[in-house]
């Protein structure tokens, strides 16, 4: 019996990696969608890169998605392609727009002309709840997003939903809260946090600057999301799920949790600072991912003091080791 192939964009981010791995654990061939560009980095996949098939392509180019898609043929196809920092896309809308929600179309569009059996998972976001207009957030609370990001996101969530009823494609879409790890960029606040206690308690830095510390998310651990992504591509039907642990924490809890972890009190390193304050701030973000649980029978692993312990042992070890941060 042939494997089963796996076709990921973004499988140079954290999602990505994490995904990529899973899938070759399941004993999946796997390729993966990259840039032409210098500035593309492969650290963290560059542990397992020799066992996966990077595939040339852009997000803003719909010949090459569907050029990629026929050279490997996949059974799966995962979109985690994106611009995918809410600060970003304020200074660069039209840009998010193009990769974050057209690229959804040119994704869906091509997989239509090489194979309409594919099945399609869209990464959506909790960014589109925004103004949220209920607490928690479920597949039926309405959009109200507070980003060009989210806006973009919004998008590729529609079209993702109109492709399945137009064109009867396998094409589900996961609505993913916040989730973190060891592999988060730099620029989000997590592992700024976590990254910035690292080079404190090592002496390196003696403050570390934030915005809103009052702004509450819902938490999770992205090797749990990464599985709930797969698990929702092996049922019968295609459909949308929350993926959440249903618990809000706001960034203040964040600080105590990483510093207390090393032996420090964050009130003594946080400084507060405007520049990092968003245009519009979203409302209180928390999943009910109860759907996931009755259909999937998915649940995270990892709770939130878990999750910002590991993340933090992680940046002591790689700033201790000298390493560049991935």
């Amino acid at each position: 019996m042939s494997k089963k192939r796996a076709f990921i964009t973004g499988i140079t981010g954290q999602d990505g990696s994490y995904l990529a791995e899973f899938l070759l654990e399941k004993g999946y061939e796997v390729y993966g969608l990259v840039r032409r560009t210098s500035t593309v980095s492969f650290s963290r996949i560059e542990h397992f890169q020799d066992r996966i098939t990077l595939l040339s392509g852009d997000m803003l180019d719909g010949m090459s998605l569907t050029q990629a898609l026929d050279q490997c043929r996949p059974h799966e196809v995962y979109n985690l392609a994106a611009q995918s920092f809410v600060q970003t896309s304020w200074s660069q809308p039209v840009f998010t727009g193009e990769v974050t929600a057209l690229g959804v179309t040119r994704l869906l569009d091509a997989i239509r002309t090489v194979d309409p059996t594919i099945r399609f998972y869209q990464a959506s976001s909790s960014e589109m709840f925004g103004k949220v207009r209920a607490v928690p957030q479920n597949e039926k609370t309405p959009f109200y997003p507070r980003s060009p990001y989210g806006v973009a996101k919004v998008y590729g969530h529609w079209i993702t939903v109109n492709y399945r009823e137009s064109y009867g494609l396998h094409a589900t879409s996961g609505i993913l809260f916040n989730h973190e790890s060891p592999r988060r960029g730099l620029e989000f606040v997590t592992r700024k946090v976590t990254h910035g206690v690292a080079r404190i308690k090592l002496g390196m830095d003696s403050e570390l600057r934030l915005g809103n510390l009052d702004a509450r998310r819902d938490w999770g651990y992205a090797v749990d999301y990464v599985r709930a992504m797969w698990m929702m591509l092996q049922q019968d039907e295609p459909d949308d799920y929350v993926i959440a642990t249903g618990e809000t924490h706001a960034v203040q809890e964040l600080c105590e949790v990483a510093f207390s972890h090393v032996g420090l009190d964050w009130r003594d390193y946080v400084v507060q600072d405007e520049r990092y304050m968003r245009p519009a701030e979203v409302d209180l973000l928390v999943g009910d991912a109860a759907k996931a649980g009755r259909v999937l029978g998915w649940e995270p692993d990892v709770n939130f003091n878990q999750l910002v312990h590991l993340m933090v042992d992680a940046d002591l070890n790689m700033v201790q080791n000298g390493e560049t941060p991935r």
